[in-house]
């Protein structure tokens, strides 16, 4: 399928999924995140995609939020159905069993900072700014982000993020957890890809069962969170995966992995 709004460079198993619309500073309208819903399934089943890199062309912005100019003529129907929409890309995200890193490059606002929550980690830009503005509009975060956010950093500063409306910078996302690392503008990208490599090169089986683990597990007690653990740590030992990785260590050789 050939896209208008986004750009899918796969090298040796590494995908960068690009917003492409650097004239609008990669703004998320219903067309775009149509596309990257399609986009999210078609990799997600592509046996070449190992990891995916999520990030925005140009160097203005990761993505600047949601289309403010389509979401403005909005009625009250359209607007729950445009928040629905964004809101299932997200979901998407969160149960894919592809690792997906976003790469915040410039501006990561409202829906654009929602879109790298759904990501698994975040790695930004020393120029990058975040935040969730929407309350400067009169509307609030519509695509997972009130409930994204808290999970990760608690209520506490998400309630100031988003109650103030204010943008704060790399250093102070890094700070309360809401960015892995920060790094030079120049070393973004190729850092990005350093892990994304040591990603790609493990028992991918492993990564996905310990992601679905993760996510559900954030939603039970800690006693059904570690049976659920166990459920996938068993069926791991029934793969090729768990039989070439513990083979390899043996041996003392390099573990060929196939994510069967």
């Amino acid at each position: 399928m050939e896209y208008k709004n986004l750009l899918i460079e796969n090298d040796n198993g590494i995908v960068t999924l690009t917003i492409n619309r650097p004239q609008a500073l990669n703004s998320l309208n219903s067309e775009t995140l149509t596309e990257l819903g399609c986009a999210l399934y078609q990799l997600e089943y592509d046996p070449a995609a190992k990891v995916i890199i999520l990030t925005g062309a140009g160097e203005k912005a990761f993505v600047a939020g949601a289309d403010i100019k389509e979401m403005s003529e909005m009625s009250a129907y359209e607007g729950h159905q445009f928040g629905r929409k964004g809101q299932n890309v997200m979901l998407a995200m969160g149960k894919m069993r592809t690792p997906l890193i976003a790469v915040v490059n410039g501006f990561a606002l409202g829906g654009g900072l929602e879109l790298a929550l759904g990501c698994d980690f975040i790695y930004a830009s020393a120029k990058a700014k975040l935040g969730f503005p929407e309350v400067t509009l009169g509307i609030m975060p519509g695509f997972g982000g009130t409930q994204n956010l808290p999970r990760l950093i608690g209520p506490n500063k998400a309630n100031e993020l988003i109650f103030t409306g204010k943008v704060i910078t790399a250093d102070k996302a890094l700070a309360w957890g809401i960015a892995n690392e920060v790094f030079p503008p120049e070393e973004l990208m190729a850092r990005a890809k350093e892990t994304a490599a040591a990603i790609a090169g493990v028992g991918l089986l492993g990564v996905a069962y310990a992601k679905d683990a993760i996510a559900n597990g954030l939603n039970m007690t800690k006693e059904d969170g570690f049976r659920y653990e166990a459920s996938l740590f068993g069926v791991l030992f029934a793969t090729a995966d768990q039989k070439e990785g513990m083979g390899a260590f043996v041996e003392k050789r390099k573990a060929a992995f196939t994510g069967k």
